[in-house]
């Protein structure tokens, strides 16, 4: 019998399916970033450890540089994918794929970088931030000081009020959508600027509990029927040109369960909370939106006028 973070992890987390991987290494966005990121912060000769290493392809970018890459893997699909990918590949030889919960997993040495890319929209779904709380506690019991460098440095979240076309040929179904960062969708109206709700410094402690109230001052006639989640990921941070390599991931658009009627000028209050790796509904369950201030309602104010 399963237990219940084995049952989870069959659907998120390191056991995402090997289709999900391969896909990965299909977005060219994620894969420069990420090349990029590595390429500056992986001295020659440094010790790398990847969590929840996949198909290998970041622990393979490191080997570039790195003396001795382990890439740490919890699907034994993924295992076998990523030692068949690496033995066709120079410097393949420098990474040592292991089989081992990200969860429970010490290198057998100090390392310089931990790569750990279990990224979802809002920390959501994968266990990113769970991840690394537990590595660096274990860690840092097991060697001390100082932590290695982690990649991503840092993530930073925000949420924005849309107004979100629901209709798929004429048939009305308010689902939660990914959309692509470059794209314009005709059915998205931004109501208002996003805000910024937490900041994810992975060199420091993190809670893994996000709870936020925040408002926003709307900016076109409408109803707001839906939030915007966007997460920027902070790969490095190149300290001599004052610079980050970002990667940002789709946004993730979800549907409010009361849609809110809002006019130019209103103020709209949202709320939620959730927990970091949790799954999309405990946001969405959460999610709360409402008018605080009616713009119509505010008295107009008298400019003196002077002769």
């Amino acid at each position: 019998m399963l237990n219940e973070r084995e049952i989870e992890s069959c659907y998120l987390g390191q056991f995402i399916p090997v289709h999900y991987h391969h896909n990965m290494l299909m977005d060219q966005n994620r894969m420069h970033g990420f090349k990029s990121a590595i390429d500056y912060a992986v001295k020659p000769g440094a010790k790398v450890l990847e969590l929840g290493g996949g198909t290998g392809v970041l622990s393979w970018f490191a080997a570039a540089k790195a003396s001795k890459v382990y890439c740490v893997e919890f699907n034994p699909d993924m295992v076998k994918e990523a030692r068949k990918f690496l033995a066709k590949n120079p410097n393949g030889e420098k990474v040592e794929v292991v089989h081992a919960d990200a969860f429970e997993y010490l290198p057998p040495e100090p390392v310089d970088v931990v790569i750990c890319e279990m990224i979802h929209v809002g920390m959501l779904r994968e266990k990113q931030v769970e991840v690394i709380e537990s590595f660096k506690r274990r860690y840092a019991e097991r060697f001390g000081g100082p932590l290695p460098v982690f990649l991503p440095e840092a993530v930073i979240m925000a949420v924005q009020p849309l107004q979100q076309e629901y209709d798929f040929e004429g048939f009305y179904a308010p689902i939660v959508q990914f959309q692509e960062t470059t794209v314009i969708y005709p059915g998205t109206v931004e109501m208002s600027q996003p805000a910024v709700y937490s900041i994810i410094d992975f060199n420091q402690p993190n809670e893994l509990i996000y709870a936020w109230q925040g408002k926003f001052v709307v900016e076109r006639n409408g109803e707001i029927n839906a939030m915007r989640f966007v997460t920027k990921n902070i790969l490095a941070v190149v300290q001599e040109r004052s610079t980050t390599i970002d990667w940002l991931n789709h946004y993730m658009t979800l549907p409010l369960a009361t849609p809110v009627k809002a006019r130019e000028g209103d103020v709209l209050q949202v709320s939620f909370q959730y927990r970091a790796g949790g799954a999309i509904p405990s946001l969405q369950a959460s999610l709360k939106a409402e008018i605080l201030y009616e713009a119509v309602l505010q008295p107009a104010q008298q400019i003196p006028v002077f002769a």
